[in-house]
């Protein structure tokens, strides 16, 4: 292979693992601006949705609805967790809820090793085993699926968002909590549908991922962390900030394991995680407009 291919192959595998990191990282920014709260157990989300796919796929149910009932039952999940244990505790401290999402990860992470133990399992492709080639370099049709399923649920999301009433009321209730109470709208309320939606996208990039690294009980550990980083280094009361700043962790990754090595790739991200922090703690996008989800 040769330089140029090489790039291009780098390039669509960082866009893929990028397109895995926004989703994740766009239900923090979600969970975060309504309710105020760094879900720590979004990335377990996403294992539960591969884990359910999985199981539902095996037992001979079609993919395409095995996937939209995963993304349901998970969503249900993180409707669940809100009202069991984020709604009940809501006039505690910051401190006291991100250590209930904590604990959360390890309620998932305990159900999952009992319902499908510690061994990996595989998610066939969407679409087989096929591939494209692309100046020599050769692209996986289920990475096109990952970057494109990405980007249908972004447009999906920001017409929620924009032009819906209940999405309209959502981001009132992010711009200004106040005169959404003044206008009829309780901020509170909204924090179930906040999770549920975080819940599903995390689901969903869980199924996407799958059949290319597999799915397992800890699968959500590093996605999570990923997509925190992607969430902080973006902006988190910015979601186009964040879903930018997934797509760079994952092509940062990507050109790290291809041109040096991969046990440098862990360390690329949390190094840049830290300068952000030092330099720029709202993100490096968060010029790019105020705080909206």
């Amino acid at each position: 292979m040769d330089g140029w291919s090489q790039f291009v192959q780098l390039l669509f595998s960082g866009l893929t693992v990028g397109s895995i990191y926004a989703l994740v990282a766009l239900g923090f920014v979600i969970t975060y601006s309504v309710t105020g709260i760094l879900n720590l157990a979004q990335g377990d989300f996403a294992m539960l949705g591969a884990l359910l796919c999985i199981t539902f796929v095996n037992s001979g149910i079609p993919f395409v609805i095995a996937i939209l009932l995963s993304v349901v039952a998970v969503m249900a999940v993180g409707g669940l967790f809100e009202r069991l244990a984020i709604h009940p505790a809501r006039n505690s401290s910051i401190a006291t809820l991100i250590i209930i999402t904590i604990g959360a990860a390890f309620v998932f992470r305990g159900i999952a090793i009992f319902i499908w133990g510690t061994q990996p399992y595989a998610l066939r492709p969407f679409t087989g085993n096929h591939s494209l080639n692309v100046v020599g370099a050769v692209i996986q049709t289920q990475n096109l699926w990952a970057i494109a399923l990405s980007l249908v649920s972004f447009i999906a999301l920001y017409i929620f968002f924009n032009k819906t009433y209940i999405g309209k009321a959502v981001t009132a209730c992010v711009v200004n909590p106040f005169a959404a109470r003044l206008m009829g709208i309780e901020p509170r309320k909204m924090s179930l549908g906040a999770v549920a939606v975080s819940a599903g996208l995390g689901a969903l990039a869980g199924i996407v991922i799958a059949p290319v690294s597999g799915a397992s009980y800890d699968m959500g550990v590093m996605i999570g962390l990923k997509a925190f980083i992607a969430a902080v280094i973006g902006g988190l009361t910015n979601a186009p900030a964040a879903i930018a700043g997934a797509f760079i962790i994952g092509i940062l990754e990507a050109f790290t394991e291809g041109y040096l090595s991969s046990g440098y790739k862990d360390a690329i991200s949390f190094g840049l995680l830290l300068l952000v922090l030092f330099f720029m703690p709202n993100g490096i996008f968060a010029k790019m407009s105020g705080k909206r989800v």
